[in-house]
């Protein structure tokens, strides 16, 4: 009596083994491709970057892009840091230092490109936030912007 009753849960086991591979699988399958489609979907001639990355630098400029520190470990808040040839924020041998035990060595790069600043992530495990919205793919940066990378905050200033 025993017999067909435990092939009878070998089965049932092996289908729900399944099931749940099924499942795994299909789930990687839409993740991958929701991410490529957003990586996609960035370009300069989709935004109005484009248009501002070749606006001419004129000499004696007043663009002054500066990050100025909201809230983090080890910096005052108020300093501001001159962003004009760029920089890029971690732990580790960065412009800008984050004494912050969940930011990554190399956690988010700012470039400047003419009169445009774009911040993106470079693969950081906790992710960056702009505005409360986690960072997906490089990003224009606008006046007023908050920046928020583990418990640092920052705010982007022109």
């Amino acid at each position: 009596m025993l017999g067909p009753v435990s092939v009878g849960l070998k089965f049932i086991f092996l289908a729900v083994l399944y099931l749940f591979l099924a499942w795994v699988a299909l789930s990687s399958f839409f993740d991958l491709r929701r991410g490529s489609r957003r990586a996609a979907a960035w370009s300069p001639e989709t935004t109005s970057m484009h248009a501002v990355i070749q606006e001419p630098m004129v000499v004696g400029d007043d663009f002054e892009p500066r990050l100025v520190v909201e809230r983090a470990a080890g910096h005052s808040p108020g300093i501001a840091y001159d962003l004009s040839q760029g920089a890029t924020l971690g732990r580790g041998d960065v412009e800008i230092q984050l004494d912050d035990p969940f930011a990554s060595s190399r956690h988010a790069r700012i470039t400047r490109q003419g009169r445009a600043v774009v911040i993106e992530d470079l693969g950081s495990t906790n992710g960056t936030y702009l505005n409360d919205e986690p960072l997906a793919g490089p990003q224009l940066l606008h006046e007023g912007d908050r920046i928020r990378i583990a418990d640092c905050e920052f705010c982007y200033f022109q």
